[in-house]
C-alpha cells in the first residue's frame, strides 16, 4: 500500500543529486511554489511526452511563479543525456533507490497486462511557497496533464 499525503501537510524534505550530480534540498526552494512530477524512466514515450510538455510550458509556468523538477529512478548520466536530447530547462533529480518516490507514495503495486510489480506512480505534486502540498495527482494520464497543473499553479492564491 503507498502512502498517501493529505492536501495541507507539508511535503516531505528531501536530499537527491540532479543531472549534473550537484545535490538539491526541497528546503533550498522554500518561498517558490515547486511542481514536482515523478515518472518512471527517461527516453520512454509517456515519460517523453510529459516532460516535453512541461518544457513546452516551463515559461508559463515560471511566470506563475512555480519551479519544475522531475524525479525517476535514472542515473544522472542518463538524465543529462534525456535533457540534452529533449531540451529540457529544469532539473532532473536521481532517486535510484526509490526513497523519496515512497515518501511521496509515488512507489507502489503496478499493474500491466495482469502482472504486478513494483514501481513508479506517474504522480505530480504542487507545494506552496511554505512547504505544503496543495494539489496532488497520482495514477495520471499523461495527455491535458500540464494543462491541469498550469490552471492550478496560475489560480489566484486565497
Amino acid at each position: 500500500m503507498s502512502k498517501v499525503i493529505e492536501t495541507g501537510a507539508f511535503a516531505p524534505a528531501f536530499t537527491l543529486p540532479d543531472h549534473n550530480g550537484k545535490d538539491v534540498k526541497l528546503s533550498d526552494l522554500r518561498g517558490k511554489i515547486v511542481v514536482i512530477y515523478f515518472y518512471p524512466k527517461d527516453f520512454t514515450p509517456g515519460c517523453t511526452t510529459e516532460s516535453c510538455d512541461f518544457r513546452d510550458n516551463y515559461a508559463r509556468l515560471q511566470n506563475a511563479g512555480a519551479e519544475v523538477i522531475g524525479i525517476s529512478p535514472d542515473d544522472s548520466t542518463k538524465h543529462t543525456k534525456f535533457r540534452d536530447k529533449h531540451e529540457l530547462p529544469f532539473t532532473l533529480l536521481t532517486d535510484e533507490e526509490h526513497k523519496v518516490m515512497e515518501a511521496y507514495g509515488a512507489w507502489g503495486i503496478k499493474k500491466n497486462y495482469g502482472r504486478e510489480y513494483e514501481g513508479v506512480i506517474r504522480s505530480t505534486f504542487i507545494i506552496d511557497n511554505e512547504g505544503k502540498v496543495v494539489k496532488s495527482w497520482r495514477n495520471l494520464r499523461v495527455k491535458g496533464h500540464v494543462e491541469k497543473v498550469l490552471a492550478e499553479v496560475q489560480k489566484p492564491s486565497t
